[in-house]
């Protein structure tokens, strides 16, 4: 059983029967082991927001990894999933625990786009592997580092929760080819991924959006409509949140300071880049750096 020991911690919080979070932390350089009996009506979605985890099965006969900035939904109602965890040293992971009829209960209007809640699905496993949303990472930061009053933490936790989940699943709505005539032409979608790749690349010195499409080989309104449907949003939205999650990454490696960190994702003044993270996250980089090493 993992335990608060120095550098290791874990945090479990109740929100109600069958619903439960759990918060991991191990800034140790040892692996950490976590073992904790689940049955089978429950989803197990776990978030790894650094660092790498593994989890066992069949007395490790089966193994898995959750790898930094990834999230893992499982769900099998034929069989027990117990978790067996192993935490490796630098490592940050939230996991939430939800019963099947408490999952129900919230997205019953909308089991039309999540494919494990269709009836025909209703008792198959299901797994799926998915990189972890800026929006999504924001919500799961300010849970790992409120500071409410324990009387109404539950209350508050409960409620980002709430916000974590319909920001995860947001994205079925949006991205879901047999809904978007757009993605039905490959080369389109291998166009608007190319867009995404160069957007990230140079972060720094971004293309205008008229560049950008003539880059592509796409007119300016193709690129404009594509984007939003394959990523959910405009192509300098998407750019500025990966952009403060990618300096969020920065600051926490202590390798940067926040004037170096700006100019890596763009600013050319220091100024610029607190106001944006400021935006981003409710709070400046400097203070950000000062909470994690609290």
């Amino acid at each position: 059983m993992f335990k608060n020991v120095g550098e290791s911690s874990l945090d479990e919080i109740t929100l109600e029967k069958g619903f439960y979070v759990l918060h991991f932390q191990n800034e140790s350089n040892k692996v950490q082991s976590f073992e904790r009996a689940i049955d089978s009506t429950f989803i197990q979605m776990h978030f790894c927001l650094r660092g790498n985890s593994k989890f066992l099965f069949n007395e490790g006969g089966y193994t898995f990894d959750v790898l930094d900035n990834r999230s893992i939904l499982l769900y099998n109602p034929q069989r027990t999933l117990p978790i067996n965890l192993e935490i490796q040293p630098k490592t940050t992971l939230v996991s939430l625990l939800i019963s099947i009829e408490k999952f129900h209960s919230l997205f019953s209007k909308e089991s039309g786009y999540i494919p494990f809640l269709s009836d025909e699905n209703s008792n198959r496993k299901f797994y799926d592997d998915t990189e972890i949303k800026a929006t999504v990472a924001m919500v799961l930061h300010q849970i790992i580092n409120s500071n409410i009053n324990n009387s109404i933490r539950e209350l508050y936790v409960k409620g980002k929760i709430y916000e974590l989940l319909s920001l995860h699943f947001q994205k079925e709505e949006n991205t879901d080819a047999e809904y978007c005539p757009f993605l039905v032409d490959e080369q389109n979608v291998l166009k608007i991924r190319k867009a995404k790749d160069i957007i990230i690349s140079r972060m720094a010195e971004p293309p205008s959006l008229q560049e950008l499409a003539l880059e592509i080989g796409l007119n300016l309104k193709k690129l404009k409509e594509g984007f939003k449907q394959i990523y959910g949003d405009t192509v300098y939205s998407f750019l500025f949140d990966y952009k403060m999650e990618h300096a969020r990454k920065l600051l926490e490696s202590n390798l940067y300071n926040v004037n170096e960190v700006g100019s890596q994702v763009g600013y050319s003044t220091a100024s610029h880049f607190i106001a944006a993270f400021k935006k981003k996250f409710g709070t400046t980089p400097k203070k950000y750096v000062m909470s994690l090493n609290k």
